[in-house]
């Protein structure tokens, strides 16, 4: 039974900020993210009689919002095969590592990350690593790190041919963030 929610001519003006934001953060693209959004809402216009009212309407569109994304970065890995900055990891300058396998770099100045976390500017820090990762490394770290996605799931959505491929893939993508954020915010202490 089809449940009473809003006018889909108010959906737009009622959830679309919401839906562009929470696309944006994910695809980092403001031309896709609002593409993103127009499919979500046609999307949901075409389901709304199936729409039954066990989550709110803003849920609702937020969780085809979610699949219209997962589709986009399908789409997106089958159109071109993306290469990684595999540079970094035979780069001597970059070696983060001494010879026994421990971190060259002094961990101390970690030592609180709550209270890091909870820094405007280390958030932004953060945006901006994210943003010089390789693209597909960037969408592995907002599925992995901010959507919770598990490994199996990241590795279908991202058609990553295997397991062991996607633990490389998230190594590097750590390694890298490390050694952005030991520059631009650890460094800075």
């Amino acid at each position: 039974m089809p449940h009473k929610g809003s006018a889909p001519e108010q959906w737009l003006d009622k959830y679309g900020d919401v839906l562009y934001r929470f696309s944006l953060a994910r695809v980092r693209a403001p031309d896709v993210a609002e593409d993103l959004v127009q499919e979500t809402l046609l999307a949901a216009l075409k389901a709304k009689e199936n729409y039954a009212g066990q989550a709110s309407e803003r849920t609702w569109l937020i969780g085809i919002l979610k699949h219209k994304i997962m589709d986009y970065f399908r789409k997106a890995t089958k159109e071109q095969a993306q290469e990684y900055d595999d540079g970094l990891a035979n780069d001597p300058e970059n070696d983060f590592f001494d010879e026994q396998g421990n971190w060259s770099i002094d961990l101390a100045s970690w030592s609180n990350p709550d209270k890091v976390l909870e820094q405007e500017q280390f958030i932004r820090v953060l945006q901006e690593c994210i943003d010089r990762l390789p693209p597909r490394l960037a969408q592995l770290f907002i599925l992995r790190e901010v959507d919770g996605m598990e490994s199996e799931e990241l590795r279908q959505t991202l058609s990553i041919s295997t397991l062991n491929n996607l633990w490389v893939m998230m190594s590097r993508m750590r390694t890298q963030l490390r050694h952005c954020l030991d520059l631009n915010w650890f460094g800075q202490k």
